[in-house]
């Protein structure tokens, strides 16, 4: 039994700091999930909220899995945990029942699980602490109290302080689809060998006012000019992988036309600030006018993208840029700090910077040839 309990510590404890740690590397993106579970849960009004439950909960993620494997207070951690998990559980199992979310986002974005794989995870975990817990209190700890605790305040400090680093300098490890490197035309594409979505075609007539649905294969028998037609629908009935790793973005001029496509794949190098409703004018200001300054001396182009209506964006706010629309979704996708640089050569990725990172991108620019 005693090496069941340090395994079982091993596994949970590892775990839990593994997927604390991932998400700690973009909380925003386990925000902007608790975002998509409470539009399907009609409960928008805590969206303001979501960023501050994230930090909290990667942070106690992380300390909980820290507090597992040195022993530390187990009889009021493997209570915490196991209403951690309960919690995850419930998250992920209304995921894959539910079908109306595709991935819960418990590794984020570095590791996207499918709803079942995240589901039988966290069944795992579940057992595995509900095997613990007849135990916990046999469970020593492995250092001295001191030792323990210091440990632990470490741990909170780095929660914290990392959440911090990245949410104001982008991601460490970007795992984004925008992640410098990657060619977005590219990435718009569907991945070659993927598997498309198996659909089977369904007819809805009515008969004396009830409405049925059946395929060309099991129409009924007693079918005839009772029937009335209602409609014809393409169902999916098992989803594929032909989905491209950059979705519904685009790029429109303000007279609507879409110029994606031909922006993206004109040879040259351009910036695109993406700027969404909700920024602080700032210094970053000042400093992005120097770098388009520097940008213009090198016949470098400069975009504007933002889903700001042009009268929201106030009469001569960066003038030298071209302003182009696109939504407010695609922007949270792109750029995780508001506003954020992109510097793209031939549709591909070179740089990219948050706002706060702006003399960095000057230092850049004013090096590229």
């Amino acid at each position: 039994m005693k090496i069941f309990i340090s395994i079982a510590r091993v596994i949970i404890g590892t775990l839990f700091i593994f997927s604390g740690l991932i998400k700690a590397n973009d909380p925003l993106g386990l925000s902007y999930k608790m975002q998509e579970f409470f539009e399907v849960w009609n409960l928008q009004e805590y969206n303001n909220y979501t960023l501050t439950l994230s930090v909290i909960m990667i942070a106690f993620e992380i300390i909980a899995g820290v507090a597992v494997l040195t022993g530390w207070k187990m009889r009021i951690f493997s209570w915490l945990l196991l209403l951690l998990i309960l919690f995850f559980t419930f998250l992920t199992a209304y995921a894959l029942f539910s079908g109306k979310i595709r991935e819960c986002g418990c590794f984020g974005d570095c590791i996207p699980l499918q709803a079942n794989q995240s589901f039988i995870k966290d069944v795992v975990l579940l057992i595995l602490i509900l095997a613990l817990m007849p135990y916990r209190n046999r469970i020593k700890p492995v250092m001295s109290r001191g030792a323990a605790k210091i440990i632990l305040f470490f741990t909170v400090v780095f929660s914290f302080a990392f959440q911090w680093y990245v949410l104001e300098h982008l991601p460490v490890v970007d795992c984004l689809p925008y992640k410098a490197g990657n060619n977005i035309p590219e990435k718009m594409k569907i991945p070659t060998g993927a598997i498309p979505d198996s659909t089977v075609i369904m007819f809805t007539y009515e008969k004396n006012g009830k409405q049925s649905s059946f395929t060309t294969e099991n129409f009924p028998a007693d079918f005839d000019d009772s029937y009335k037609f209602i409609k014809r629908e393409d169902k999916v009935v098992r989803k594929g992988t032909a989905v491209a790793s950059i979705r519904d973005f685009s790029l429109q001029t303000n007279s609507g036309t879409d110029t994606t496509q031909a922006l993206l794949t004109e040879p040259g190098t351009k910036i695109f600030l993406f700027l969404k409703d909700g920024y602080k004018p700032d210094e970053w200001i000042e400093k992005m006018d120097m770098i388009i300054n520097e940008t213009t001396k090198k016949n470098i182009k400069g975009f504007l993208v933002t889903n700001l209506d042009v009268e929201d964006n106030r009469q001569g706010f960066m003038p030298q840029l071209q302003t182009l629309k696109t939504d407010g979704t695609a922007i949270k996708t792109a750029a995780r700090y508001n506003p954020t640089l992109f510097l793209i050569k031939d549709g591909t990725i070179m740089k990219k910077w948050s706002a706060v990172d702006f003399d960095e991108a000057l230092r850049y620019v004013s090096g590229t040839n």
